[in-house]
């Protein structure tokens, strides 16, 4: 999977786009919240906790991670999913927890192809409080794997939870072919998707949300001001956009603070309202959880 290089923000350069945004923006009733952003709780809706993470990020540095950037809580998924359990138990306060699909032999290519995945998915879910099934990828539309997406959505539905999906816009209207009422969180907004696009898909499904991690560039454009076509999706679609940081390789640990002030950056230069709903409101309505910096420090 190609991926754009994790953003680089230091806190000096946050501080200089706090600084514009106060600037350039004029003062209105939708005036910006630049450096209040600061004391606003994030709600990190796509995190991993993989393996290799394990020895290098132990449970309790994680929360510390957290702590230092102002994440209140995280949806979290990971390959196995005890990785996700191991962060559960440690700080059950601050994780949401998601299964996800992939373990052993099985990854984002080939996942589809093991059988009895849907009894492992079902056995996951009834041991544990998993409140999504994903982050799973569809690379290739295999209209073979409709018997196992079936028996997925059906898992969703009888818990009344969602399907994390990383793909394109033509799987996720698949998916809502099979059902209509089907929940989706759209990883990434679709990660290589025109923005045009992922206003068109997001338009078409009323019900659909996502999560913008990886798009932090793309949402930033020059720096000074937000990117015109990210600028009418974040409007547009102010209520069923989260952030994420995606820690699918170690690397983005190590960059954990500059992705989560990247993030900070471009929620400077929205409203308050707008800012704290995609910050955390939206995750909190989801979720059914109060998300406030009084979590920081607490497990």
């Amino acid at each position: 999977m190609k991926v754009k290089p994790t953003p680089q923000l230091s806190i000096g350069t946050l501080a200089g786009v706090l600084a514009l945004s106060s600037v350039f923006l004029p003062a209105a009733a939708d005036e910006p919240i630049g450096d209040a952003i600061r004391d606003v709780p994030l709600f990190d809706a796509h995190m991993h906790y993989k393996e290799p993470a394990w020895e290098h990020y132990p449970v309790k540095s994680v929360i510390e991670l957290m702590d230092h950037n102002g994440v209140a809580m995280a949806l979290v998924s990971s390959t196995p999913d005890e990785g996700t359990i191991m962060l559960l138990e440690h700080a059950p306060n601050r994780i949401v927890p998601e299964l996800r699909p992939y373990h052993g032999g099985f990854g984002s290519g080939n996942w589809t192809k093991m059988t009895g995945m849907d009894a492992y998915l079902e056995g996951r879910l009834e041991k544990y409080p998993h409140q999504g099934i994903g982050e799973f990828h569809i690379h290739r539309l295999d209209t073979s794997d409709e018997a196992l997406f079936r028996k997925i959505i059906d898992m969703a539905t009888q818990r009344d939870i969602h399907l994390h999906v990383h793909s394109g816009p033509e799987p996720v209207r698949w998916l809502y072919a099979l059902d209509p009422d089907v929940k989706i969180i759209w990883a990434h907004a679709g990660l290589s998707t025109p923005a045009v696009d992922v206003h068109a898909l997001m338009s078409e499904f009323p019900g659909i949300l996502a999560d913008t991690s990886l798009r932090e560039w793309d949402i930033a454009g020059n720096g000074a001001s937000l990117d015109p076509d990210w600028e009418r999706i974040l409007f547009d679609f102010q209520d069923r956009l989260m952030i994420g940081s995606d820690t699918w390789v170690n690397s983005q640990w190590d960059n954990y603070s500059q992705i989560m002030a990247s993030n900070r950056a471009w929620l400077a230069q929205l409203p308050r309202d707008v800012a704290e709903k995609i910050a955390y409101r939206n995750a909190e309505r989801l979720f059914g959880r109060e998300i406030s910096m009084d979590l920081i420090g607490t497990r």
